[in-house]
């Protein structure tokens, strides 16, 4: 069962749709393996160093990840500072981000309703503006 099905109407559907797919007609990343649920509660170390677990892998745009990281108490800035070493982060990706935050945003909100769906709201009324 969706959000709709259980009486949350956030976004006209079609339209935000039609909106994404216009914003992104000119996005060509490079294609890369996602971990798909990189969260800090996804993150722990070890003797040799950090250790990534419970991956959702699939292959998509890197920024998907990285908004992903942004997230849920997010990742101390080193991070993304080691990451654009490897990987420049494009000046685009912060308002891509909001696109991808909001799918996760969105599956919190069916889970666990509450302030995700206000969250959710916030972050369409962010993408229309």
């Amino acid at each position: 069962m969706g959000l709709a099905e259980e009486g949350h109407y956030i976004v006209n559907i079609d339209n935000f749709v039609d909106c994404t797919k216009q914003y992104f007609s000119h996005h060509q990343p490079h294609p890369s393996l996602l971990h798909g649920d990189l969260w800090h509660g996804n993150v722990g170390f070890c003797h040799r160093g950090p250790v990534v677990f419970d991956p959702a892998i699939y292959v998509g745009d890197s920024e998907s990840d990285l908004a992903m990281a942004e997230l849920f108490g997010g990742f101390p800035a080193d991070f993304f500072h080691a990451y654009a070493e490897v990987k420049p982060i494009s000046h685009h990706y912060a308002e891509r981000k909001l696109f991808y935050q909001l799918y996760h945003i969105l599956n919190h909100g069916l889970l666990f309703g509450g302030h995700y769906l206000a969250q959710a709201k916030d972050i369409i009324n962010t993408i229309r503006s």
